[in-house]
């Protein structure tokens, strides 16, 4: 155990201290931290710690600077003034900081077991004669026989036990060795602003990679979530469900770019493939197509057994402006739905086609911003659908082998077109350019809930939630749909999730609401309805559970304030709220409305617990025919 400042490195266990506390540290930075400290005040040459942490192992000098990052950030070093770790320019590193040993680290050496084991017996044959009567030798032997006996068939036991273990955890390593995870990209560049730039990077990484045929790639969602954290990655493969994640950096200056890449495996940090690239910006695609063809071939090599290769990324243009353009396009998407996000975005991304208009991946793009922004009423509906629509079969027309434009052809031919038999051909497409996509799989869950086949449609939720654990929008479509089946208690744990993910997930809280005053317990549900942030779901929430409640003045006020408010984008839910009191006609004038402005929740009536009113009327049967739905 050592010692410095209020750390404690504990090389024996592979810990970190602070104080009391434990310090998460990912293997190779422990590994890196432990060789300088146990060569404190010299100066330690880079070659040496590559050749003393990866012995045998080729890794570029740029692998050993990210872990010398990660390690000030752990200590709260600064470099510029530093405390604990010293850098000599293009020599190395001096660990400057007083170190204290703290004493030998405790082993159990055989001698010490066999010593114990010994008096332990001689103890236990003392007490087997604490009778007090003189015991003749050959008894005493008999009974030392008869305890080594013991003793030998209970480690026998123990072996067996443990090797059922380890063939039990030699399984399950084995069934799950073929996933990975591909973590944000650290933007080392000078100026801290090409975030943007190594986000897309390593999402196109992810898009490649979910090509591969027997790989589980985690979604970009969940991956994402451990941007700017120090974090172990025996964590990250618990969380994920992964067995191996490839990581990296990108230092832009100008048109210069060089990128880092690793791919590590989770369990015990071991380094399966690294490399550096540098690069001009126009050749930024060979990059990702050269890393993802490395990763997948490490893990070929060492995991898929001949299983397929990666293939080459479609996300491309000849253009460097208009690929800096779409990545800075797919940043703001991705960062949130509000307004203000999603007009930066569609800013970007038109930018990106006028640079390069056959960019296929920037107008498949343009049709995720557009119908976005449509189902948010940011825009005039119909007119939004339809540029949406445009920009989707413009993507496939200039690149028929591009994924993500058959999805985006499937999302609006499923929530604005009903055309549910073209949305299944279009997901069927996607699923097979890109058969480890969660996106793809949770549009095809959705298909699957909107005609009916809901077994098949909670099976699909769970597995794209298996995919993107950590997606928090996921797991409340999961809770939804299971609330819609009855399965309360399981939808209440998959929203539960979510909240933990994103406690500011709209309609969340109303869904936990309706749980509850399905279930009778109605002033709860209430204290959820009131939890949203958004005034439309807080509405429609607080309108049924006053009507729940019988406080039916109150829920004529929040649905006046919706109808005031929301008409335009919320003809569902206004249509649910009377056809749960008891409304009906109203109810069916709302939801004839919902269909002439193709509210993308109106496909929702077919299964809604809350419209049980209008079940034996043959409006509801009619309505469904016209939008495709069996009733």
């Amino acid at each position: 155990m050592k010692s410095f400042h209020s750390f404690r490195l504990d090389s024996a266990n592979q810990c970190l201290w602070r104080l009391d506390e434990r310090v998460q540290i990912t293997p190779k930075a422990f590994d890196v931290l432990r060789y300088m400290v146990e060569n404190p005040g010299r100066l330690v040459t880079q070659d040496e710690l590559l050749d003393a942490v990866w012995p045998e192992t080729h890794v570029n000098q740029e692998v050993l600077r990210k872990y010398i990052l990660e390690i000030r950030k752990v200590l709260g070093d600064r470099p510029e003034k530093p405390a604990f770790i010293e850098t000599v320019t293009k020599r190395g590193y001096r660990f400057i900081a007083a170190v204290v040993d703290e004493g030998a680290e405790p082993t159990d050496s055989p001698a010490t077991n066999a010593t114990e084991a010994s008096a332990t017996e001689d103890q236990f044959v003392r007490e087997l004669d604490a009778s007090g009567q003189p015991t003749s030798p050959a008894r005493r032997r008999l009974r030392k026989l008869a305890l080594a006996l013991v003793v030998v068939a209970l480690a026998a036991l123990g072996l067996v036990e443990y090797h059922r273990f380890a063939r039990k955890k030699s399984r399950a390593a084995t069934a799950n060795n073929t996933s990975i995870a591909v973590l944000p990209f650290v933007d080392l560049s000078q100026a801290k602003d090409q975030e943007y730039f190594s986000d897309g990077f390593a999402e196109q990484l992810i898009n490649d990679l979910a090509k591969v045929p027997g790989l589980k790639v985690v979604g970009r969602s969940s991956s994402f979530q451990f941007r700017d954290k120090n974090v172990d990655l025996r964590d990250v493969g618990k969380k994920l469900g992964v067995a191996n994640v490839l990581e990296g950096s990108v230092r832009r200056d100008g048109n210069h770019v060089r990128v880092t890449a690793e791919l590590v495996k989770t369990d015990d940090g071991f380094q399966l493939w690294s490399q550096t690239y540098d690069r001009e910006i126009n050749d930024i695609f060979r990059v990702q197509d050269e890393i993802a063809l490395a990763a997948t071939g490490a893990l070929q090599l060492k995991l898929l057994g001949g299983a397929g290769r990666g293939e080459a990324s479609t996300l491309r243009s000849a253009n460097p402006e208009a690929y800096q353009a779409y990545l800075q396009g797919k940043y703001f998407t991705a960062r949130g739905q509000d307004k203000e996000d999603l007009d930066k975005a569609l800013s970007y991304t038109d930018q990106a086609i006028q640079f390069d208009p056959g960019y296929a991946a920037a107008w498949a793009q343009r049709s995720q911003v557009l119908e976005t922004m449509a189902g948010y009423g940011f825009i005039e509906g119909n007119q939004g659908f339809r540029r949406a629509r445009e920009s989707a079969e413009k993507a496939i027309s200039l690149d028929p082998d591009l994924a993500t434009g058959y999805l985006r052809l499937a999302m609006i031919q499923m929530s604005n077109d009903w055309d549910w038999d073209g949305a299944e051909v279009s997901l069927g497409k996607a699923a097979m350019l890109e058969p480890g996509s969660a996106e793809v799989i949770h549009g095809q869950a959705y298909l699957a809930r909107r005609l009916g086949r809901t077994d098949e449609a909670i099976e699909l939720y769970k597995l794209s939630v298996g995919l993107d654990p950590l997606r928090a929008d996921f797991q409340l479509t999961l809770g939804y749909e299971l609330f819609d089946q009855g399965r309360y208690e399981e939808a209440l744990a998959a929203l539960q999730k979510a909240e933990e993910l994103n406690p500011q997930l709209s309609s969340l809280y109303m869904t936990r609401g309706k749980i509850f005053f399905s279930e009778g317990r109605k002033e709860e549900a209430l204290a959820e309805m009131e939890k949203e942030k958004r005034d439309g779901e807080r509405w429609t929430g607080e309108a049924l559970a006053y009507y729940a409640l019988g406080r039916t003045e109150d829920s004529n006020k929040a649905l006046k304030q919706l109808i005031a408010s929301h008409q335009n984008d919320s003809a569902f839910q206004i249509g649910e709220i009377y056809a749960y009191r008891g409304e009906v006609d109203k109810a069916f004038e709302w939801l004839e409305r919902a269909y002439r402005q193709r509210d993308s929740g109106l496909p929702e009536m077919k299964t809604s617990p809350l419209m049980k009113s209008l079940l034996s009327d043959p409006r509801r049967a009619e309505l469904l025919k016209k939008m495709g739905l069996p009733a």
